[in-house]
């Protein structure tokens, strides 16, 4: 019996596509069935949470599976004018992000987690003005989250809790943005605020600096600190007190400097905070390192390095042995760098190990271990313990005396592929360095597969930045990389940038791969002049040229460059 109109094919189940795409094993599935049972949440949310699975993967592939277009909030700017069209309450209760608006047909584009909800999109279109229509996007949760805090803010009325704590009357508005409903004592809403809003700029830290008759608050953004606000000096002890209590700090000692670490959860987000104290003439001075575990690793293609340096770097990876070196002063990225390698190789097939002080971020699949020297467990015991636990990669933070330096090579002379950081000024500058901290050159000679030195430089604001000529000086600095007409561009300042005209940053990098010759050199005791010599024949760019690259791209301002960057000849040519 046969019939006109065919049946649809059935959809197919969602741990079906994961296993039929290979991104998911039978062991996983099963995994997350019985924490499905036990939850009774959604099986995709289940897959993220337990971090079998990448919230980027998993949004293309329903996108994919549902027919449904889907979006990265992380790397989509929405106008702020359409912003303003849905009040914060209403995306807030529904979990969703306005994304652009048609006038011509009325219809508003919103990114949600499940398109699917229907009932939802009712409720939506209900609130909003008659006749109008909305179109979905698919976006993952914590996207939706972050770009909620991006685009709304918190709204915590630092004015109605300082005002309160002065005059004893609830301040509703603050209570109401918290969001837990429930009453608490304005010093702790008025620490929480603070650092919901750090981690809303995206800053790095926090620094809570008592002077003569105030204090001073200053976020770390893109490197560079910035003062947000200042208070009386009557606000200090009690946020002292209340941080040292969340970081599990002695409160009652004030003359020796403390550390501490906490956990707070800022719109369905866990984010770590490392505290440190330090009692200064006017108080103690605080400072809290923000760790938000959510931000992921950034792949080595988005790290903004040239095409060259890109695939000398894969080459380097590609062998399978060897120490590579990532140099710079501290806050230059080698730790993201570091992570980003360490991704790329992440598979089944190895067993990457890491040695760390402290863990910053964790890694799936990926062993982790705190240096602790009161458990006698450094960097170079570390190293002989890790070697016995069958690696093929191996992650040592940082290379600081003889023994550590030894042990790494040692590691990467019987096979194994090692990772670590050192604190030069440039890639060439790693040889007498590790010379000079006591290493034999017949042990550098051959064992070193490449070395990486960076800095990171602040990106203008794609919103506001402004096209300018060059003046003589840049038009001279600049004439040697570029082709043809230099345009700059100049930071500005907007509400998405906060004023600043900067927004994230990407990374200067220099790389030498080495080989035959340089090992040859490295055993002759050649001199810096000498490796820099061998290294331009191979066609070596400096970390100044790369920062004239971004210049001229358009993507980096010439003062930013200088800031950061020696632009000496010698660095130049």
């Amino acid at each position: 019996m046969s019939t006109t109109n065919a049946d649809p094919p059935p959809r197919r189940r969602l741990g079906e596509l994961l296993l039929d795409g290979g991104i998911i094993s039978q062991d996983y599935l099963e995994i997350a069935l019985l924490e499905q049972k036990k939850t009774k949440e959604q099986l995709g949310r289940i897959f993220v949470k337990l971090g079998l699975v990448p919230e980027a993967i998993m949004r293309d592939l329903l996108g994919a599976a549902l027919n449904e277009e889907s979006i990265d909030l992380d790397k989509v700017g929405i106008n702020p004018e359409v912003v303003h069209l849905v009040p914060k309450k209403l995306v807030e209760r529904y979990r969703f992000v306005p994304v652009d608006w048609d006038d011509a047909s009325a219809t508003l584009t919103v990114a949600m987690p499940d398109t699917l909800d229907v009932g939802i999109q009712d409720k939506i279109r209900a609130r909003l003005k008659p006749g109008v229509q909305i179109k979905t996007l698919l976006a993952g949760e914590s996207e939706i989250g972050r770009a909620i805090d991006k685009y709304y803010g918190f709204e915590l009325s630092l004015d109605g809790i300082m005002r309160e704590l002065e005059t004893g009357a609830v301040d509703l508005e603050s209570l109401t943005a918290v969001g837990s409903g429930e009453f608490s004592h304005p010093m702790v809403r008025l620490v929480d605020s603070l650092m919901a809003d750090a981690v809303r700029r995206g800053a790095s830290d926090i620094h809570i600096e008592p002077e003569a008759g105030f204090v001073r608050i200053r976020y770390r953004m893109d490197g560079v600190l910035s003062e947000v606000r200042s208070m009386h000096r009557d606000y200090l002890s009690g946020m002292v007190v209340r941080i040292k209590i969340l970081s599990g700090m002695n409160i009652a000692e004030t003359r020796s400097p403390q550390d501490g670490r906490f956990s707070l959860s800022i719109s369905r987000r866990t984010i770590d905070f490392r505290v440190a104290s330090q009692p200064t003439t006017h108080g103690e001075n605080l400072v809290l390192r923000i760790l938000d575990r959510n931000k992921g690793f950034v792949p080595l293609e988005q790290l903004g390095l040239a095409d060259s340096t890109l695939k000398t770097l894969r080459k380097m990876l590609a062998r399978p042995e060897g120490i590579v070196l990532v140099t710079g002063p501290t806050g230059s990225g080698k730790t993201t760098t570091l992570y980003s390698m360490l991704h790329f190789l992440n598979t089944e097939e190895v067993n990457i190990m890491t040695l760390e002080d402290p863990v910053e971020y964790p890694m799936p699949m990926v062993r982790q271990t705190a240096v602790n020297p009161t458990a006698n467990l450094g960097f170079a015991e570390g190293i002989r313990s890790m070697l016995r636990q069958d690696p093929d990669i191996i992650l040592v933070g940082e290379i600081r005396d003889q023994d550590t330096a030894q042990m790494a090579l040692r590691a990467a002379m019987t096979g194994h592929k090692v990772f670590s950081t050192l604190h030069t000024n440039s890639a060439l500058g790693s040889f007498p360095r590790l010379l000079d901290i006591g290493v034999n050159a017949e042990i550098l000679s051959g064992n070193i597969s490449g070395i990486l030195a960076q800095r990171l430089v602040r990106k203008l604001c794609v919103h506001c930045k402004r096209r300018d000529k060059p003046t003589l000086s840049e038009r001279h600095m600049l004439e040697p990389e570029s082709q043809g007409e230099i345009v700059l561009y100049r930071p500005v300042g907007c509400d998405i940038c906060f004023g600043l005209g900067f927004k994230g940053r990407t990374t200067v990098m220099e790389v030498v791969r080495m080989d035959d010759e340089f090992d040859d050199l490295i055993a002759r005791h050649g001199t810096k002049g000498d490796f820099f010599r061998l290294a331009v024949q191979k066609g070596f760019k400096t970390l100044a040229q790369d920062g004239m690259r971004l210049v001229l791209q358009g993507s980096v301002s010439m003062d930013e460059i200088l800031r950061v960057l020696d632009l000496s000849p010698h660095n130049v040519a």
